[in-house]
């Protein structure tokens, strides 16, 4: 079975449209993202622009702001410190990665936590450790959603998590393993530095992997009947044809027959990370996740 991502976050994004139509009636707040993007990594400036599209498909206000590659960190943190303060503003999000004379963790630091709609400020890492409202890195968000989706209960399941980043591998991890009635599974991390995955992996009735290394698990890797969630998104040659072309971390022809479900690359994980990022927007300007405050 294939995992339908792109399916997922149109429904997504046509129920959050009718969810912004009612705030904007009963409440008159039009959820607000600003998007800043430094630099003109080819990448990026994709993302970016599909993240600003989706915003004026479900009726957000979007402020994108281009700014060169050699732009001061001082500028950038004004952008931030601007929009911290705006009312019009509820979800920031600055397009990693930064130009190298920019650090990173001090721009992420400058954040208001209550508009970090990436999840990345350490204070909602820090609540998703722990189990409190906060925000939730957007593609675990869209990973989870996912599997309450296609797989139901992972109470009791073995996941296994290829991958150990800040953006993805850490924040799962933490998000799976929680005492919910959606996660509750048992969690494995492993990563590259292991002199072998096979052993690890073939444990797997959930098998998610973020290496950000084209093709690197196949068959071998993965038991019968499993799950498998690939994050990865490579850019890569084809033979073939000489033109590039998108790859997960798993060779999927290779893998597909063995497993009772599977994301494709593109078309799986990657339309539930921008759902999310709409949808941790919208609770921003709701203010739901930070009512304890």
């Amino acid at each position: 079975m294939l995992i339908d991502g792109k399916a997922v976050a149109a429904e997504l994004r046509a129920q959050l449209r009718r969810s912004v139509e009612r705030l904007m009636a009963e409440r008159g707040i039009r959820p607000g993202l600003a998007l800043l993007l430094v630099g003109d990594n080819p990448a990026s400036q994709v993302y970016v622009r599909s993240k600003a599209k989706a915003c004026q498909e479900v009726g957000f206000l979007s402020v994108v702001e281009r700014l060169p590659a050699e732009t001061p960190q001082q500028t950038v943190l004004e952008y931030i410190r601007r929009w911290n303060q705006s009312p019009e503003i509820h979800g920031i999000l600055v397009q990693l990665p930064l130009p190298r004379h920019i650090e990173e963790q001090e721009v992420l630091l400058a954040i208001d936590p209550r508009k970090d709609v990436d999840g990345f400020h350490p204070e909602n890492v820090g609540r998703l450790v722990l189990g409190l409202p906060g925000f939730v890195p957007c593609t675990p968000a869209g990973i989870l959603e996912l599997l309450r989706r296609y797989v139901g209960p992972l109470a009791g399941k073995h996941v296994v998590v290829v991958g150990r980043s800040n953006i993805v591998g850490k924040p799962v991890a933490n998000l799976l393993f929680q005492k919910t009635p959606d996660a509750n599974a048992v969690v494995t991390i492993c990563h590259t530095g292991a002199r072998d995955l096979v052993p690890f992996t073939r444990q797997a009735d959930v098998l998610i992997v973020a290496m950000g290394v084209a093709g690197a698990i196949g068959a071998e890797h993965v038991k019968e009947g499993a799950v498998v969630i690939d994050v990865g998104i490579n850019r890569v040659v084809d033979p073939a044809t000489g033109k590039e072309r998108l790859v997960g971390d798993v060779r999927f022809e290779e893998v597909f027959p063995k497993v009772s479900a599977i994301t494709p690359v593109p078309g799986g994980v990657g339309p539930m990370t921008i759902a999310m990022l709409l949808w941790n927007t919208y609770r921003a300007a709701t203010g739901e996740l930070w009512s304890d405050r």
